[in-house]
């Protein structure tokens, strides 16, 4: 069941020199399967549009209610190295091309930050004369 055909559809296909890239919008035909992974779309591209794996990036994928039908974007870069300038970091990091920035959630930033703002010590004279104000 795993290994049943998929066909793939290619439509409103642009070349965008400005971006180094062509892009397009996917219609995958998947019948007796829950959906197809972004990295067998990706293989599948680069084998019929003679590119290289590293360059294409498929994105937005949605599968149409009763299943049997997905449809999606994809970008296929003339080079790594344009994938990497014109890409969001986020989707580079999905393709392996770059790695996840580890920070602290957003909350504990905020609390950190105003934690920073409170006055601490013995010596209180600014803290002093800005409560005076209020």
């Amino acid at each position: 069941m795993a290994d049943s055909a998929v066909t793939i559809r290619t439509r409103k296909f642009i070349t965008n020199r400005l971006l180094a890239r062509k892009q397009f919008v996917v219609d995958i035909l998947h019948p007796n399967r829950p959906n197809v992974s972004k990295d067998d779309l990706r293989a599948k591209l680069a084998e019929v549009y003679k590119s290289n794996k590293d360059q294409i990036n498929v994105f937005g994928l949605r599968t149409h209610y009763g299943g049997g039908k997905s449809t999606g974007f994809a970008l296929i870069y003339d080079s790594v190295e344009a994938l990497k300038k014109f890409e969001p970091h986020y989707r580079l990091v999905r393709v392996g091309q770059a790695s996840k920035i580890e920070k602290a959630s957003r909350q504990q930033r905020k609390q950190r930050k105003n934690r920073s703002k409170e006055f601490r010590g013995t010596a209180k004279t600014k803290g002093a004369s800005k409560d005076k104000k209020k």
